[in-house]
């Protein structure tokens, strides 16, 4: 009992940077997974990682503690943040290729994230998230909340947000993602500019013809073809997002923690 006492300070800070964590977090923050079994993960992580984080000082127990508590909330909002804006490029890919296509029009709301989202935007994710499970990346992820701790330890109270570092990071990490959307919707979008072509030239050349009520069709047969010409693309494309995801995740945590 007194053990259990002496380790429930660590156990909480612990808990707070996890659950803060899952509450943005790619896949663990999804509106299909229930608040309570989030907060029972959080808490089984909690307990298995308490055993194996070395704490160089001792954790205050008074003003400073509650300053601690903010700090794990922080960090854990942050790196979550960061690869849901990693994994946001999917979405971003989907609503270009949707604008090309003519089904901006149409967009829903995706049942995971509570947003509004393009169509091919979800079909994009629902490939990216069985990819995520099949290689394992919610192993990464959780290797990632794990590994923050080699890097910002439990009673380290300043994070450098402030540094021109910070700033740098963030503005790369914006323009990969913009890159890594752009070249998935790329091969879809530069034929549909073709499609445009040769229906503007259709249209000049035969007035007679109803090129609005013939070229959607046309544009929907042309998209889907190549778009399944382009799967294994897709794929490696999305692998390599993971990977940027997980490199992202890591530089995060050296920058705050004064790496």
């Amino acid at each position: 009992m007194e053990q259990f006492v002496l380790i429930l300070p660590t156990l909480l800070l612990v808990f707070m940077r996890i659950s803060a964590f899952f509450v943005v977090a790619p896949l663990f923050s999804y509106r299909t997974i229930p608040n309570v079994q989030r907060l029972i993960l959080a808490l089984i992580l909690a307990v298995l990682l308490v055993s194996s984080i070395q704490t160089a000082e001792p954790i205050p127990l008074d003003g400073t503690y509650f300053l601690l508590i903010m700090k794990e909330v922080v960090v854990g909002l942050a790196i979550g943040i960061v690869a849901f804006i990693v994994m946001s490029a999917i979405q971003i890919a989907g609503g270009f290729i949707d604008f090309q296509m003519g089904f901006a029009i149409a967009n829903v709301i995706d049942p995971q994230t509570g947003a509004q989202s393009p169509l091919l935007g979800q079909f994009f994710n629902a490939v990216a998230l069985l990819l995520l499970l099949t290689l394992n990346g919610h192993h990464l992820l959780l290797d990632g909340i794990f590994y923050s701790y080699d890097f910002i330890g439990l009673t380290q109270l300043g994070l450098t947000f402030g540094e021109e570092n910070f700033a740098v990071f963030i503005t790369k990490t914006f323009a990969q993602v913009f890159l890594i959307a752009f070249q998935m919707a790329v091969p879809i979008v530069a034929t549909l500019f073709l499609v445009d072509l040769a229906l503007g030239i259709t249209a000049r050349t035969v007035p007679q013809l109803n090129i609005f009520v013939v070229g959607f069709p046309i544009k929907i047969t042309v998209s889907f073809l190549v778009l399944v010409v382009m799967v294994p693309v897709m794929v490696a494309l999305i692998r390599r997002l993971f990977e940027f995801m997980a490199y992202s995740m890591r530089d995060l945590m050296l920058i705050l923690g004064g790496g």
